[in-house]
């Protein structure tokens, strides 16, 4: 019971936001008694906490596995980048504004959370692409890491890039090619175009 209540409550929060999915929200689309949901769960913060840990696993197990295709580094950030929004758009409110807005301590843990997994991943394909010499020999490994993980949290700053001027996937793929337009070699810039140009066929 208590996994089908995740799902159900991660289900809710992805579609309505945080804030605006209640505890009787979650016990009426399952038919179970708001009772049920607190001989698991103490409180609705609890529920969010679970869940975004829950959503958080998902998108770590998801990017591994693209990861593990062994795809060249642009190409990888191409393949992660599309599973990504293939996850965002189940998204129909702005969860994670709710989040930061109305649950900051859990946005602040799982945002630790994020940086820690994200800087682990960007390291590994910066130093494959230097490898590779898809990357320019002279970045800093470390600095081009921190800047790419605040950038994918700064283009999520609704006041910065309201939903009404950017829609997510654009946002996205305009900052990727951002990202590596600055770090490419001409090597790397041909694969980055050949992209570019199969996403607009």
């Amino acid at each position: 019971m208590k996994k089908n209540i995740i799902l159900k409550a991660t289900e809710l929060f992805m579609k309505l936001g945080f804030k605006s999915v209640t505890m009787d929200d979650i016990a009426k689309e399952m038919g179970i008694s708001k009772k049920t949901i607190y001989s698991h769960f103490s409180n609705k913060e609890t529920v969010v906490a679970v869940v975004t840990d829950h959503v958080f696993e998902i998108v770590c197990e998801d990017i591994d596995a693209i990861c593990d295709l062994g795809q060249n580094p642009i190409e990888e950030l191409y393949a992660i980048k599309k599973r990504v929004m293939q996850y965002m758009q189940k998204e129909k409110a702005s969860p994670w504004y709710q989040l930061q807005k109305y649950y900051p301590t859990i946005y602040d843990s799982i945002k630790k959370r994020q940086f820690g997994y994200m800087q682990q991943c960007v390291v590994k394909n910066l130093n494959t692409g230097l490898d590779q010499d898809l990357y320019r020999k002279n970045i800093e490994v470390q600095f081009v890491a921190r800047i790419y993980f605040n950038g994918i949290i700064g283009i999520k700053e609704e006041s910065l890039f309201p939903h009404t001027m950017y829609e997510g996937e654009t946002l996205y793929e305009m900052y990727l090619e951002y990202h590596l337009r600055g770090i490419v070699t001409p090597k790397g810039r041909n694969i980055l175009n050949q992209l570019i140009q199969s996403n607009q066929d």
